[in-house]
Order: structure tokens, then sequence, then C-alpha cells
């Protein structure tokens, strides 16, 4: 991609940046017309804000300025990559010279990549490119070549092969003739993944699509398949992945594989023999090929006779493809077509995804050849990437390394956090794989006369060990049990040190990977760590949970940085000499400098405090609200701690009790004070403390402005007091002291609230002295337990009554239990809060939800342990087994054991090195659906605390209202399962619904590190702010500018980007813009299904938002596939019973309303508003404009009657709600004024026709068939768009400042590129900041508003 997202200018104006895309373009780019990177704003949104700040200043000599913009970043600079892109010439053999817009930043080496994915040039790859006859070194930056200017030719020259060169071009071809082939999304393997828009759209969206359909008043066909349909019961499959027209992939050839007669022997290599290929052509001709330093020929070998001779026609080709297309017609036909096609895809359809994104189903698929698989397959191609000189990637050095670049400024910072990404995504590609073969047993143990749990292993310098006890190391932490959470808890602390970011202390790059029942970890290895023992490598911490304990200075004094932001207090322990020993994290984390002489961490699976609720100690009484709720309850390991969201939280709600407490106290003091007449003369209160030696934390004092506490004004103005005065009166210190006291905090001078990790913890002994402090610290530790129970589970119960969060899956409903630091053993606490609400009706969603996920995790837990006693060639039977045992009817399945197929002569003696748990049992054969149901109750009872009644999945489905389905989807994407796609008979009592040919695969679940990319998300969220306060101008500038940022650290995809994307999108649509609104949707819709999933709730919102994009730009037929497919995903993901399918349903019930389908229209919006009924109660507004939705169809069908109750209800409810007065009352009053009329009308006609018969004389009646701009204003209404009209002052200086734009960029055009691109110009008369001022309201959908 030669506009690449590291290269956009950010402030280049959009038309010319539109520009660069179309010469780019129109030659076969992968969408070059629209680089991912090309989100600029289409004229609306002037970016002249930032070119003004930036004229000012000459250019730096490497392009890159920063300007500081006024208060919208806070500081932070803005970068704004100077434009100055260049169009050079491309001579390539054979085709005609074209141009192509390349910009300096860029490598040579990108235009390599452009070229090989061109359609004219796709199938070169070894070649160079020259200019004036020299050529241009691959790894050089465009603007370091001499003479390189616009118009320059370069001239595309074909090199010599090498074997490695002709490898990569055999696999280049490979990748061509598969590139529409979605087997690899479907295996999941290379980053892959499924994206189905493209079957519901009918191609591309936009200025194409329009041209297409006209203005689609053409009668369209609306009626959706019964299954879409309010109340049906039957929930489908197979509309889940639909065919592809695409994928029934045109053949090119039959078979291209490596031959046997590789490698050439000694006297052929002298000949330049590289490889000999063998190919089947579509016309079943059979060919050798030899792959030689000046290219490929024929040869005249057969299968079982070698003859390296050339073959006739004698014809060198440099390329395979062009030899191929010699030799067979079919081949150049249908290469052409693919190529055609492949280029015409979405780039986010074929752009790889930064990590693996598993499909839970798949289509039954033929198996063909493929030389490069099998390739793949046995050499281990991660070890060594194909760019890097050298054998395998020395993982820890490529991590540590990318931490260490500098970052100063915003460009360093990009760089920086874009090398952190990739080699993060690099190396959870690498530890998945190894993971894999390390369970599969293709992978040697260090250790391999140990017993096979104990085994760890080496592969691509990655070390793996297996969530196992070893050695009773976690013996007083719950044994194995422990050993299985403590990666998962390690790689939290991971994550959060990371996040904090030392210079100076590293960790370990940690990956864990659930496998077939196991748990592997996988990490970078410390230099030298192999060659000498713990004991001597360990200088900080403890190998034996607090036995013996050792600290070291330069530790102490790198993790001291960490303290504050990770809440940790600096401690003392005893060791096994009873001396004192420093520390400044929990025991076992222990510190190793390695070879390189680099401070490393590692077992940070203590980081965050325990969780009392969980821990019972003798002795120790737990505050009253614990108790209440039955804690603390025994658990099966004694790691539980709590999660970073809730020690956030809870300092947060102390820091507010800490300010409510000081200005309680202040103001009595002030009060006395007045009494007393020696105030002082300038009468400020003289509250003061010595300056706190650290300020209240920033992040507090802005949640707590947002927080509606009584007098909070008056608790900042005292905050800065206290911060700003000098220490006057003791009096006032007095008061801090007494606060501080109060909520706990460590300094007496200050608010600082820190966790001493090591408290309960088995093993460790603290000294004499600090009995207070450790008595303290326990307080602390009950106090953060009940706040647990008493304020964040209430808390979300509260947010999930008001709709204020809207969980549709397991996944969605753990994500947000773990913003508000709950974690998922708290659920069973969760639904008992759920079920004694008051609202416990609005909240059934929730408890389905809720229920589901205990379910379908209880028999997780069952299932690893079941998959551990299977041995490998038993696992599709005993997978289905064990479906069939959850979800299936059939009363007594019985499991297929493995051995049926075959009959082996001799027992094979048991071998030892055997891959972990291969025992020869058949234990899982004997399970039946009552044990497990059994097992699951028991399991939901001992693990979450929840009793559930049922015994069988028919009796759950009844008592809890689910949907096997569901149940289905939430066990396979949680135990990675992949199964087949068709249409299950669950409720058949006659034979099981699951076979082992319906269980295709088992894929590794990954948990790892997420690096984030922090300027972009500064300037993302400053984006959303402004958005919030009306400014959409200044706020589409920032998320444009955050877009860039992403892309720049992320590439193409990822799910933030996502997030901007979709936010833009929102921004186009309310200014107006409905083509770039739509262009930038789609591409959040792609990249939803890619890197969530095609089902994920997130990409059904999508979805959403898409089809009334479409609507607005009068694409109706697409507008309806759209919701009619994000309806079959939501019943498929939860089923109807949702209050996010009453939005939907409204959506689709309008959307039929427009196009005169009234009858169906009826039924979505009559299901929506029994949906809002219940899920908002009677009187909520949404259920009045449910109401009125209703009574307009009713009107066009001209059921007055019915229109007129449904009315009334809706004006009852605004007049109780609202009052008289209210606007919407008014509105609601003269609509049932205007249904009055026309039925007192339509009453008359028919008396009139009683009366006089036939003959009668009858007016015309008026049915009104609704406009499309009504339908869409109703739209907008219900998915929370509001436009505040512009007066007539706003609309010509926006006319103004568009034409001045436009200037702008012609003149821009004009000058020379080399120069500074902007000149500053006065600016048009009135304020252009009144345009983006209006404070148009952009909410976003999920909490539409319509109080007025």
């Amino acid at each position: 991609m030669v506009i690449k997202t590291d290269e956009l200018p950010a402030a280049a104006p959009a038309d010319s940046a539109r520009e660069h895309g179309a010469q780019a373009g129109g030659k076969g780019r992968p969408g070059a017309a629209e680089p991912p990177s090309v989100m600029l704003l289409n004229g609306d949104c002037p970016e002249s804000l930032k070119k003004e700040e930036q004229a000012a200043k000459p250019p730096r000599e490497n392009g890159l300025d920063e300007a500081e913009p006024g208060d919208e970043t806070t500081g932070q600079e803005v970068i704004v990559i100077q434009d100055t892109g260049f169009s050079v010439k491309i001579l390539a053999p054979g085709i005609e010279p074209f141009s192509l817009q390349v910009s300096p930043q860029e490598m040579v080496q990108e235009i390599h990549q452009v070229l090989m994915d061109r359609e004219d040039t796709c199938h070169r790859t070894c070649f160079s490119l020259h200019l004036d006859g020299n050529m241009l070194d691959h790894f050089s930056e465009l603007r370091s070549v001499e003479g390189l200017q616009e118009g320059s030719v370069l001239r595309v020259v074909e090199e010599p092969y090498t074997v490695r060169e002709a490898r990569i071009h055999v696999r280049h071809v490979r990748d061509l003739l598969k590139s529409l082939d979605p087997s690899d999304a479907f295996n999941g393997v290379d980053c892959n993944s499924l994206s189905f828009l493209s079957v519901f759209t009918d191609g591309d969206l936009g200025d194409s699509g329009k041209r297409k359909k006209g203005l689609e008043m053409d009668p369209i066909d609306c009626t959706p398949p019964e299954y879409i349909l309010p109340g049906s019961r039957e929930r489908p499959l197979c509309p889940l992945q639909p065919q592809n027209r695409d994928w029934k992939p045109l053949q090119c050839l039959k078979v291209l594989t490596m031959s046997g007669w590789n490698p050439p022997p000694g006297n052929r290599k002298m000949h330049g023999d590289l490889m000999y290929l063998f190919v089947i052509t579509a016309e079943d001709r059979q060919v050798s090929i030899t792959a030689s330093t000046r290219g490929f020929y024929l040869n005249q070998s057969t299968a079982y006779h070698f003859n390296p001779k050339p073959a006739s026609p004698r014809f060198l080709s440099h390329s395979l493809v062009e030899l191929l297309n010699q030799i067979s017609p079919t081949f150049k036909k249908n290469f052409a077509v693919l190529q055609k096609k492949r280029v015409q895809r979405h780039p986010f359809e074929r752009i790889a995804t930064p990590f693996q994104v598993y499909s839970w189903t798949a289509p039954q698929a033929e198996h063909a050849m493929d030389c490069v698989r099998a390739e793949d397959a046995y050499t281990s191609r991660l070890g060594y990437e194909e760019h890097i000189p050298g054998q395998t990637r020395d993982w820890n050095e490529e991590l540590q390394t990318t931490r260490e670049l500098p970052r100063k400024n915003l460009p360093e910072r990009l760089l920086r956090e874009r090398a952190i990404f990739k080699v993060h995504s690099d190396f959870t590609a690498a530890a998945t794989r190894g993971a894999m073969a390390v369970i599969d047993g293709n992978v040697m143990a260090i250790n391999p006369s140990e017993e096979t749990k104990m085994q760890m292993f080496i592969w691509n310098n990655i070390f793996f060990s297996l969530g196992f006890d070893v050695r009773d190391h976690y013996k007083d932490f719950g044994g194995d049990v422990a050993a299985y959470v403590a990666p998962t808890n390690d790689l939290n602390g991971v994550r959060t040190y990371n996040a904090v970011d030392v210079e100076g202390l590293y960790t370990l790059g940690t990956v864990v990977v659930d496998y077939r029942g196991y748990r592997v970890t996988a990490q970078s290895i410390i230099p030298g760590i192999l060659e000498r023992d713990q004991e001597q490598s360990v200088i900080y911490g403890s190998i034996d949970f607090g036995k013996t304990v050792v600290s070291h200075p330069r530790y102490l004094e790198l993790l001291e940085r960490t303290s504050r932001p990770l809440k940790i207090l600096r401690h003392r322990v005893l060791n096994d000499r009873e001396e004192e020993v420093e520390l400044c994290s929990s025991v076992e984390c222990k510190g190793i400098i390695g070879n390189d002489g680099r401070h490393y961490i590692l077992d940070l699976l203590r980081t965050f405090p325990p969780d009392l609720n969980f821990l019972p100690v003798p002795g120790e009484e737990l505050p009253e609200e614990c108790t209440r709720a039955g804690f603390p309850r025994p658990h099966r390991h004694k790691l539980c701690c709590l999660r970073q969201e809730l020690v956030d939280a809870f300092v947060e709600h102390r820091y507010l009790l800490f300010m409510k407490l000081a200005a309680l106290q202040l103001m009595q003091q002030k009060a006395s004070k007045l009494e007393n007449p020696t105030s002082l003369e300038n009468g400020c209160p003289p509250s003061s403390e010595s300056k706190p030696e650290d300020p209240p934390d920033p992040e507090a004092e802005r949640e707590e402005e947002g927080s509606s506490t009584s007098g909070l004004a008056k608790v900042k103005e005292l905050a800065e007091t206290i911060a700003a005065d000098d220490s006057t009166d003791p009096r006032s210190r007095e008061v801090i002291r007494n606060a501080c006291k109060a909520v706990g905090s460590i300094s007496s001078t200050a608010f600082d609230i820190r966790f001493n990790p090591d408290i309960f913890s088995p093993g460790v002994r603290f000294p004499e002295s600090c009995q207070d402090e450790v008595r303290d610290q326990k307080q602390l530790l009950k106090d953060a337990a009940a706040f647990l129970l008493s304020c964040q589970i209430p808390g979300l119960v509260k947010d999930c009554t008001e709709h204020a969060v809207l969980p549709m899956d397991g996944a969605t409903l753990a994500e947000v239990m773990r913003q508000r630091g709950i974690n998922m053993r708290y659920l069973g606490k969760v639904l008992d809060l759920v079920l004694r609400s008051p609202a416990r009706d609005q909240l059934d969603h929730i408890y389905k939800i809720g229920i589901g996920e205990l379910i379908t995790r209880s028999a997780k837990h069952i299932f690893k342990t079941y998959l551990q006693g299977v041995e490998l060639s038993g696992l599709s039977a005993a997978i289905s087994h064990f479906l069939n045992c959850f979800l299936s009817s059939y009363p007594n399945p019985v499991a297929h054991l493995p051995a049926d197929e075959l009959v082996s002569k001799k027992r094979n003696k048991r071998r030892k090195n055997r891959p972990p748990g291969a025992a020869d049992n058949t234990a899982w054969a004997v399970m039946t659906p009552q044990e497990l149901w059994k097992n699951i109750c028991q399991e939901a009872k001992n693990y979450f605390d929840f009793s559930l009644e049922c015994e069988s999945v028919d009796q759950a489905v009844e008592t809890y209202g689910l949907q096997k389905i569901t149940l289905l989807r939430e066990i396979s994407l949680k135990t990675g399962i992949q199964i087949l796609l068709k249409e299950y008979s669950f409720d058949s009592r006659h034979k099981p619904a699951f076979t082992e040919e319906d269980v295709l695969n088992i894929f590794p679940v990954v948990k790892h590190v997420n690096p984030k990319a922090s300027d972009a998300f500064h300037f993302f969220q400053s984006g959303q702010a402004k958005v919030q306060q009306g400014f959409l101008k200044e706020g589409c500038e920032l998320i444009n500018e955050a877009l860039n940022l992403f892309n720049n650290v992320y590439g193409a995809m990822h799910v933030e980007i996502c997030a901007c994307l979709r936010l833009l999108a929102r921004l186009h649509y309310i200014m107006g813009d409905y083509t770039e609104a739509l262009s930038n949707q789609q591409k959040a819709v792609l990249m939803s299904e890619r890197v969530m999933g095609i089902e994920h709730p997130n990409t059904i919102q999508e979805y959403m938002h898409l089809a009334l994009y479409c609507f607005a730009s009068s694409q109706l037929s697409t507008a309806l596939s759209l919701l009619y497919r994000a309806r079959y995903l939501m019943l498929l993901v939860f089923g109807e019973d949702h209050p996010e399918m009453a939005l939907l349903d409204n959506n689709i019930g309008l959307v039929l309303h427009g196009v005169m389908e009234y009858d169906l229209s009826l039924r979505f919006l009559e299901n929506a508003l029994a949906v809002s009924t219940k899920y908002h109660g009677p009187k909520a507004l949404k259920v009045a404009l449910s109401h009125h939705l209703v009574a307009r169809v009713y009107e066009s069908k001209a059921e007055f009657r019915s229109a007129l109750q449904h009315e009334k209800e809706g004006y009852t409810i605004y007049k109780t709600q609202l009052g008289e007065d209210h606007e919407k009352t008014k509105e609601s009053s003269e609509y049932l004024k205007c249904l009055t009329q026309q039925a007192v009308a339509l009453q008359r006609t028919m008396n009139e026709i009683y009366r006089n018969g036939s003959s009668a004389h009858i007016p015309p009646l008026k049915f009104t068939a609704p406009s499309m701009a009504s339908v869409l204003e109703q739209l907008n209404v219900i998915n929370g768009i509001l436009f505040i009209p512009l007066s007539q002052k706003d609309l010509e200086n926006l006319k103004a400042e568009v034409a001045r734009r436009h200037q702008l960029q012609e003149a821009s055009k004009s000058r020379d590129r080399a120069e500074e691109p902007m000149a500053t110009e006065p600016e048009p008369a009135g304020d252009p900041e009144d345009v983006g001022s209006q404070p148009q309201a952009a909410k976003d959908p999920s909490s539409p508003s319509l109080q007025g």
C-alpha cells in the first residue's frame, strides 16, 4: 500500500488526498482508491485549524511537525505529517507504463509490495527497481534516493532467482490462486477471518451502488425468511455463514506441488536448477517444471523417470504464471478473471488481522492438495520469517528492544508503539502454534525422563510449561487448581506492569493457551536463565512463597516507580533467618538480572491484593455486608485476588469520601471562625497544609466531577485551596489528618491509599514493628471486599436496570462485570441480586444471559478434565459425545470408541514419551446426560454458589427460557470447538444431535497482552468529549487524527479502529454527508466481522448503523437485508426477548412502512412495543414513541380506531411524564385531532354509502403513503440521532468556509508540491467556530434519549 497510514498527511485537504487515491487507484491496486487511512473529511469539517497553526512554522526537515492545538488535547502534541507525496512512472516488461503515487517516508520495498499486488504485475516477485540505470536498495527510504522526484521513471528489472526467491515466487503464485478461497479463514490460519457483509450489500456500497440501483423505487421484495419474523421458534444455523458466490473457486490448476525429484542433484545444480515442480493443468495435462536461476521452463521428467532436459515448447519464462498461461488456456482465462475479482474485493476483506480469530462453525470443505500448506506444516516457518536473515527469532530480545525505543515525542512514540504491537502479535502467533505442537506431541521435552505433567519444552526460542502443580509448588494454595489459574493471574500482572511502562523494568512475553483441555504457558526466555540454578539467579523476591526472601536496591527503586499507579505499598517481611527484608511487590514476584544486564520481573501472579470474600482466614471477621452475603466462602485455590478495576474504583470511592469529610470539617471551622473577629485580611479561608508530596490523583478528580455528590464544587475548591496554601493554620492540617485516618490513607498529610499484596499470604510473616500498619492493611482489604459487594455489584445491576449497559451474550456480560472489577466467580451473587431486584422483569435478559453463562462455564470446567483423558484418535468421538450429553434431548447417547474403525494386530507397548495425559482410557465414553447435568448443577453450586433447578438440558431450556443453539455457540467459543455448519435436531428423542463427523476441529483459546496506542487513544477520547459537548467539527478533526495514529500503530485492522470508524460515520451522517458515512460504516462492519467475529454483538450493532445510512442514501433493499441479517444474528446469539431487539424491530418496521408493506411492518412494530413495554415499563417515553409508530402504520392502513387507541396511550404517557406544555405532548394531541378528523370523515363516507347504496357520491379519501423524509426522521429519533437546525447565518458561514477550502485546494494544487502546502489565509467574516459549535446531540445509539 503506497499511501499508507504512516504517511498520510493528517492535514491534507480531503479532496487532494482523495485525488492521490484516484491516481494511485484506478490501476488495480487493492482498493487503493481508498487506502485504509484516507479517512479525511469531505468539506463539512474544515481541518483549517491545525493548518493555520502550522503555517506559521517552517516544516522540519523530516516532514514531521508538531503543533500545540489549544485546549482540546490538553497539551498533547498533534502530529501533522507534511504532504509532500509525488508520483513516479513505473516501466514494467510487457505492460503499458503507469504512474504511482508515493511518499518520501516510504521504503523502496513498499513499492515492491504494491507491484506484487496489482492486477497486471502481481505475478512478479523477483525484480529490482532501477532509477537512471542504478539499482535502488530494497530497504532505503525514498527520500534518501538521489534524483528521485516528481515524474521520475522507475524501471522494473527481472533479477535471477535463488532457491529462496523461487520458493517465495511459488508461494506467492499459490496465494494468488487461493486469494478468494475462504478455507484459511475457516481453518483459522495466517490471521485470515471471515466476512459476509458483501453477500448482503451485493458488492460495494457507495457511488457504484447508487448508479446500479437508481432510486430504488422499483418494487422490491421485502418478505424476510420465515425464521426472521417475530414469534418464529426456529433458529437455523446455516444462514450464519451464507455461501458466497465468489467462493466456488475458478479452477485454474488441478495440482501445483513440489516434485518428488527435489532437491536437484549436484550436476543439475551446476546448470542452475533450483527446484522442480509438478503440475496437473485443468485440461488434465501432467507437466514437470524446472525453476532455474533464469526462470521457469518445462522439463521431460515424469513421475517415475527423471529427465531434466527442456521439453517443448521450449519456452523460458521469468514468471511461473506466464509459463502456465502458455501451456493451459483454461489457466490463462480463469487466472485473469480471478485476479480481477481479487482486486475488486474491499481491502478490509483481505488484510490479515493482528490476532487470529477462529470460527466456531464451518461448512464441509473438500481437502485439496496444497504444496505450500504441506511444506509449512513440516517446517516451523514461524521460526524464521522470510525477511529476517538468520534462523529463529530471538523473541525476548525483540520484545525488550522495542520497549527500549525512545519515546520523547509523538513520532518516536508512534514508532515505538507500532514496533511493540507488531512483535506482540507475531509472538502471540508463534506461541499459539508452539503450544499446539507441544500438546499434539510434536515437540521434544527438555526433561524427557520425567512424567508427562512435569515436562517443559522449548520451541522456537519460546519456553512452554503445562498448568500442573510441578513439585508441589502450589501445595498450600490449592495444588493443580492453583497451578491452572496462576498463569492467567501472572498474565494480568504482566499486562499491568507493561501498561505502567517503567523504563529499566522488564517483563517476559507471556501468552496463555488453552488447548484440548490443557493450559500451556508460553514465555520468552531470559538470556542465561537456562544455564544457572534458580536459587542463584533470583536476587529479589522469594522462590518458596516467603520462607527465604531477598531484596535488591535497584529493584526497589524500579518497583517504587510502579507503586503509585498500581497502588502497591512498600513493606517489610521476615525471612527464615528472622531478618527484615524490604519489598515493593508480593513476595513471589521474582527479580532476575539476565545475561543481557536487564532487570526482569516474573511470577506476577499476586500483583493485586487478595480477595477476602474467597479466602477464609481463621480468627478474622469480615464486615457485615460480606457475612450477610454468605462470605467468606472457601474457594478451590487461594490465589483469588481483586481485579485492578476494583482497586481503582475503591480508591476513587475513598477519595470522594476523603474530600467530603475534609469539606465538612472545614465548613464547621469556617462557621466558628466567623464568630472570631481575627480573620485574615484578604478573607480567603485559611485552610491549608504543607504541599502534599503527591497531588491527589487527577483521574479521581476527573471522575469525581462527574458524580453527583452534593457540595462537589466546594470539595474541588477545597482541593485547590489545600494544594495552594502554605501551612499557616494548624487546625486545617488537623482536618486533613483526621480525614486521612478515616479513609485509611498511608500518609497523614495527603490522600494516598496503597495495598500490601502479602497480607494474608500463607507463609509470609511481618516484623513486630509493622503490626499497626498490618492491622490497617487488613482492615483496608476487608473494606475493599465489602465495597465489591455493597457498591460494585448493586451498581452493575442498577446500570443493567436502566439499560446503561446492554450485554447480549456471555462475553459481553463478562466484559461489563470486569469493567466494574467484579470477578466471574461472583456471577452467582450477581444473579441472586437480579432475582431479588424490584425491577426483576426489566432484568430478564441479564438473568437469561447470566444463567446461560453459568451453565456453559460449569460445563467448560467439566469438559476440560473430560478432554484430558481422551487420546487423539478419539477426540472427535469424545467431543460429539460430550455435546450430545450437554445439548441433545436424546436420552442415552452412546459413544463410538475409536477402536471400531481399525483392528490392530498387536497392542503396541506403551511408549514412555507420550503427549501429556494420553492414557489408554475410555472413561469419557461412559458419561450420560443425567450425570453431566448433575455435575453441572454441582459445579454451579460449588464454584458460583448458585442453585440451578434443572436435571437435563430440556428442563434448563424450559425453566430459564434459554436456547440450545445459544448454549452451543457459548460452549464452542469457550472451548475452541468448531462444528459443521448444518441444521442440528437438538430436540429429537430418537437419535443424538451430533455425530463424530460433525466435529471439525478444536482450536486453541488464547489469552495475551494487548498493547495499546496511547496517543491515539487520548485523541479519540478528547474527540468523543468534544462531540458530546456539541463541537462536532473539532470532534471530527480529533477523531480523524486518532484514526491516523491508530492506523500507524495497529495497521489497518483493530477493534479500536472499528470504534473510531463507527463514530466518524455517525458524525458524517449528522453533518449530512451520507456517502462518507456509508463508506466509514462499511469499513466498521467489515472490521468488526473480521476482528471480533461475524456474530459478535458489536457486529450486530454495526449492521444496524449501516442499514440506517443505507436507508438515508435511498438504498432501501440493502437497508432491509442488513436489518434482517442483524435480526437473525441477534436471534441466534440471544433470542427475541432483548431490549435491543425493540430498537431493531422499530428500525425494520419503519423501513417496511416506508416501502408500504403495512402488515409486515405491524408485526415488527408491535413486537417492538411489547418488548419495550416489558423492559422499560409501560410508562416509559420509549413506549410512547413505540405506540406512535404503530399508530402511524394503522393510519396508513386507514384503520383509524386502532390508530387512535395507540396514539391515546402515547399521549397519556407524554402527559404524565412530561406535562401538558411539553412539545411532545402537544405534537401527540395535534396528531390525535388529525386522526379523529380522518376517522370522522371515513365514518361519514361509510354512512353515505349505507344510506344511498351504490349511487352514493363518495369524496376521494386521502390515504397518505409515508414520505421517505418522515420515515427517515423517525429512524433518526429511535436511533438517538437528533439534528439541531442551523440558523441562516450559520449556513452562510458554512458555505463561505467550504468555498474558502475549495480555493485553498486549487491554490495548493497549482503550487509546487515540495513547498509548504498551506498558506495562511484571512478568516472569512463571521467566526467559523459557530458552524461546528452547534450543540448537536450526537448521542451514542446505546442510549437514545428523547427527553426533548
